[in-house]
Protein backbone atom coordinates (compact mmCIF):
# COMPACT_ATOMS: atom_id res chain seq x y z
CA UNK A 1 0.00 0.00 0.00
CA UNK A 2 1.80 3.35 -1.37
CA UNK A 3 0.86 6.26 0.97
CA UNK A 4 0.35 9.60 -1.07
CA UNK A 5 2.49 12.63 -0.16
CA UNK A 6 -0.28 14.30 1.09
CA UNK A 7 -1.03 11.72 3.68
CA UNK A 8 2.85 11.77 4.80
CA UNK A 9 1.96 15.62 5.32
CA UNK A 10 -1.05 15.03 7.13
CA UNK A 11 0.70 12.50 9.92
CA UNK A 12 3.73 15.18 9.49
CA UNK A 13 1.92 18.04 10.98
CA UNK A 14 -0.51 16.06 13.75
CA UNK A 15 3.29 14.91 15.11
CA UNK A 16 4.85 17.94 14.53
CA UNK A 17 2.68 19.80 18.23
CA UNK A 18 3.87 16.64 20.69
CA UNK A 19 6.97 17.18 19.56
CA UNK A 20 7.52 20.68 20.02
CA UNK A 21 5.58 20.52 23.22
CA UNK A 22 7.84 18.39 24.51
CA UNK A 23 10.44 21.17 23.90
CA UNK A 24 8.96 23.50 26.75
CA UNK A 25 10.75 24.19 29.39
CA UNK A 26 9.50 23.73 33.43
CA UNK A 27 8.51 27.85 32.93
CA UNK A 28 6.64 27.08 30.00
CA UNK A 29 9.09 28.76 27.10
CA UNK A 30 9.82 26.79 24.10
CA UNK A 31 13.69 25.12 24.92
CA UNK A 32 15.69 22.83 22.87
CA UNK A 33 16.68 19.69 24.35
CA UNK A 34 19.94 19.65 26.36
CA UNK A 35 21.78 21.60 29.34
CA UNK A 36 22.91 24.76 29.75
CA UNK A 37 26.26 24.16 29.84
CA UNK A 38 26.57 27.28 32.55
CA UNK A 39 24.54 25.29 35.01
CA UNK A 40 26.77 22.37 35.38
CA UNK A 41 29.68 21.87 37.28
CA UNK A 42 33.15 21.48 34.98
CA UNK A 43 34.72 18.83 37.51
CA UNK A 44 33.34 15.53 36.13
CA UNK A 45 33.06 13.94 39.69
CA UNK A 46 30.46 17.18 40.81
CA UNK A 47 28.90 16.56 37.72
CA UNK A 48 27.89 13.06 38.14
CA UNK A 49 26.85 13.88 41.49
CA UNK A 50 24.27 16.37 40.38
CA UNK A 51 23.11 13.87 37.28
CA UNK A 52 22.31 10.92 40.04
CA UNK A 53 20.80 13.81 42.27
CA UNK A 54 18.70 15.25 39.63
CA UNK A 55 17.66 11.53 38.43
CA UNK A 56 19.75 11.82 34.95
CA UNK A 57 21.94 8.78 35.69
CA UNK A 58 22.42 5.69 37.50
CA UNK A 59 24.92 4.22 39.72
CA UNK A 60 25.95 0.19 39.46
CA UNK A 61 27.82 0.35 43.44
CA UNK A 62 27.96 -3.21 44.21
CA UNK A 63 26.86 -5.04 40.75
CA UNK A 64 30.12 -5.36 39.73
CA UNK A 65 32.60 -6.18 42.84
CA UNK A 66 33.67 -9.43 43.31
CA UNK A 67 31.84 -12.16 45.05
CA UNK A 68 33.93 -14.03 47.58
CA UNK A 69 37.51 -13.71 49.02
CA UNK A 70 38.77 -10.14 48.15
CA UNK A 71 42.57 -10.74 46.74
CA UNK A 72 44.80 -8.09 45.42
CA UNK A 73 47.72 -9.62 43.16
CA UNK A 74 49.14 -6.95 41.61
CA UNK A 75 51.52 -4.80 42.00
CA UNK A 76 50.49 -3.69 45.34
CA UNK A 77 50.68 -7.34 46.77
CA UNK A 78 53.94 -8.37 48.61
CA UNK A 79 54.01 -11.94 47.94
CA UNK A 80 53.38 -11.20 44.22
CA UNK A 81 56.13 -9.33 43.93
CA UNK A 82 58.06 -11.54 46.02
CA UNK A 83 57.54 -14.82 44.05
CA UNK A 84 58.30 -12.77 40.96
CA UNK A 85 61.78 -11.56 41.86
CA UNK A 86 62.73 -15.08 43.68
CA UNK A 87 61.81 -16.95 39.82
CA UNK A 88 62.90 -14.00 37.67
CA UNK A 89 66.07 -15.97 36.19
CA UNK A 90 63.56 -18.37 34.94
CA UNK A 91 60.86 -17.72 31.10
CA UNK A 92 57.17 -17.25 32.35
CA UNK A 93 55.02 -19.42 30.46
CA UNK A 94 51.52 -18.56 32.42
CA UNK A 95 50.39 -15.51 35.07
CA UNK A 96 47.58 -14.94 35.63
CA UNK A 97 46.94 -11.99 38.41
CA UNK A 98 43.08 -12.65 39.25
CA UNK A 99 43.20 -16.32 39.30
CA UNK A 100 46.53 -16.05 41.80
CA UNK A 101 48.78 -18.04 39.56
CA UNK A 102 52.20 -18.06 38.55
CA UNK A 103 54.01 -21.00 35.95
CA UNK A 104 57.43 -20.60 34.58
CA UNK A 105 58.25 -22.30 31.24
CA UNK A 106 60.88 -25.11 31.01
CA UNK A 107 64.11 -23.72 32.54
CA UNK A 108 67.55 -25.82 32.09
CA UNK A 109 70.80 -24.65 32.93
CA UNK A 110 73.42 -24.89 29.63
CA UNK A 111 75.85 -27.78 31.51
CA UNK A 112 72.85 -30.16 31.24
CA UNK A 113 70.35 -29.06 28.48
CA UNK A 114 68.41 -32.49 28.75
CA UNK A 115 67.26 -31.87 32.34
CA UNK A 116 65.03 -29.11 32.92
CA UNK A 117 62.20 -27.83 35.62
CA UNK A 118 59.53 -25.75 35.68
CA UNK A 119 57.76 -24.05 38.57
CA UNK A 120 54.03 -23.61 39.56
CA UNK A 121 53.18 -21.29 42.45
CA UNK A 122 49.61 -21.15 43.14
CA UNK A 123 48.27 -18.21 45.76
CA UNK A 124 46.39 -19.21 48.27
CA UNK A 125 45.67 -16.18 50.15
CA UNK A 126 46.91 -12.71 49.96
CA UNK A 127 48.46 -12.93 53.30
CA UNK A 128 51.89 -13.13 54.02
CA UNK A 129 51.95 -16.92 55.70
CA UNK A 130 53.27 -20.07 55.72
CA UNK A 131 50.54 -21.68 53.74
CA UNK A 132 49.63 -18.75 51.57
CA UNK A 133 51.60 -20.35 48.66
CA UNK A 134 51.54 -23.62 47.36
CA UNK A 135 54.41 -24.09 45.38
CA UNK A 136 54.98 -27.62 42.82
CA UNK A 137 58.11 -28.09 41.15
CA UNK A 138 58.04 -30.95 37.84
CA UNK A 139 61.76 -32.40 36.47
CA UNK A 140 61.61 -33.32 32.82
CA UNK A 141 64.46 -35.66 31.51
CA UNK A 142 64.88 -35.81 27.73
CA UNK A 143 66.41 -38.88 26.11
CA UNK A 144 68.56 -37.30 22.96
CA UNK A 145 65.86 -34.82 22.08
CA UNK A 146 62.72 -33.05 23.45
CA UNK A 147 60.75 -36.35 21.76
CA UNK A 148 61.85 -38.76 23.98
CA UNK A 149 60.94 -37.19 27.82
CA UNK A 150 59.75 -38.05 31.10
CA UNK A 151 58.10 -35.25 33.62
CA UNK A 152 57.84 -35.85 37.17
CA UNK A 153 57.02 -34.16 40.50
CA UNK A 154 59.72 -33.00 42.06
CA UNK A 155 60.02 -33.79 45.67
CA UNK A 156 62.65 -32.65 48.25
CA UNK A 157 63.79 -29.62 49.51
CA UNK A 158 63.68 -26.93 47.05
CA UNK A 159 60.22 -26.02 46.81
CA UNK A 160 60.49 -25.05 50.54
CA UNK A 161 63.02 -22.99 50.17
CA UNK A 162 61.31 -21.08 47.54
CA UNK A 163 58.85 -20.89 49.89
CA UNK A 164 61.20 -19.27 52.58
CA UNK A 165 62.87 -16.80 50.36
CA UNK A 166 59.45 -15.49 48.70
CA UNK A 167 57.98 -15.58 52.38
CA UNK A 168 61.03 -13.27 53.58
CA UNK A 169 61.11 -11.15 50.64
CA UNK A 170 57.43 -10.47 51.17
CA UNK A 171 58.19 -9.46 54.88
CA UNK A 172 60.77 -7.24 53.66
CA UNK A 173 58.43 -5.14 51.26
CA UNK A 174 55.64 -5.48 54.20
CA UNK A 175 57.90 -3.78 56.57
CA UNK A 176 59.09 -1.42 54.40
CA UNK A 177 55.10 -0.38 53.34
CA UNK A 178 54.89 -0.22 57.56
CA UNK A 179 57.60 2.32 57.68
CA UNK A 180 56.29 4.33 54.98
CA UNK A 181 52.89 4.33 56.52
CA UNK A 182 53.09 5.03 60.23
CA UNK A 183 49.28 5.63 60.62
CA UNK A 184 48.31 2.09 59.93
CA UNK A 185 47.97 -0.70 61.80
CA UNK A 186 49.57 -3.70 60.33
CA UNK A 187 50.03 -7.80 61.25
CA UNK A 188 53.34 -8.46 60.91
CA UNK A 189 53.51 -11.76 58.76
CA UNK A 190 54.71 -15.30 59.71
CA UNK A 191 57.94 -16.02 57.80
CA UNK A 192 58.71 -19.47 58.79
CA UNK A 193 57.75 -20.75 55.57
CA UNK A 194 56.41 -23.64 57.68
CA UNK A 195 59.48 -25.65 58.83
CA UNK A 196 60.81 -24.92 62.33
Amino acid sequence: MKFSITFKTLIFLLVLPLVLASCKGPDGKFKLPGGDARKTPADPKLRVQQNIREGKGIRFNDAFKQKGGVFDFASSNELWRASLDVIDFMPLSSVNYSGGIIITDWYSEKNSPNESIKISIRFLTNEIRSDALDIKIFSRKCIDTLVNCSVSNLSGNLSTEIKKEILKKAAKYKKQIVEENPDKDFVYPDTSGGVF
